[in-house]
């Protein structure tokens, strides 16, 4: 059997807020730690059927970045649930969020 790794390094300021991300997985093109902004982990408890969710992001990330983000989340979760389920009405729901959020975004910048 095949094994993958994915890890995420941390460094706080003393406020415990994140200055640096810091990920590297097995299975990336790239050996190496390589920096990233922003993070969005969920996990599924099948004992009590809800969800764990960690983000975290640097302090030094931009709002506009953040925003686009979470829209391109909303987007790829569109792809995930039409992948996973097959159920095209909520796949067309979610991704007629981010286009719809993306739009607004267009409109304020």
């Amino acid at each position: 059997m095949k094994k993958s790794s994915i890890n995420f390094n941390i460094n706080l300021d003393e406020d415990n807020v994140p200055e640096e991300i810091l990920w590297e997985a097995t299975d990336k093109d790239t050996p190496g730690l390589e920096p990233t902004k922003s993070i969005s982990l969920s996990l599924w408890d099948p004992v009590q059927k809800n969800t764990m969710r960690i983000d975290l992001w640097t302090k030094d990330m931009p709002i506009d970045d953040m925003k686009k983000f979470y829209i391109d989340c909303l987007g790829g979760f569109s792809q995930s649930i039409l992948n996973s389920t097959g159920d095209e009405f909520m796949a067309s729901e979610t991704n007629a969020l981010a286009e719809k959020l993306a739009e607004y975004l267009k409109k304020q910048s």
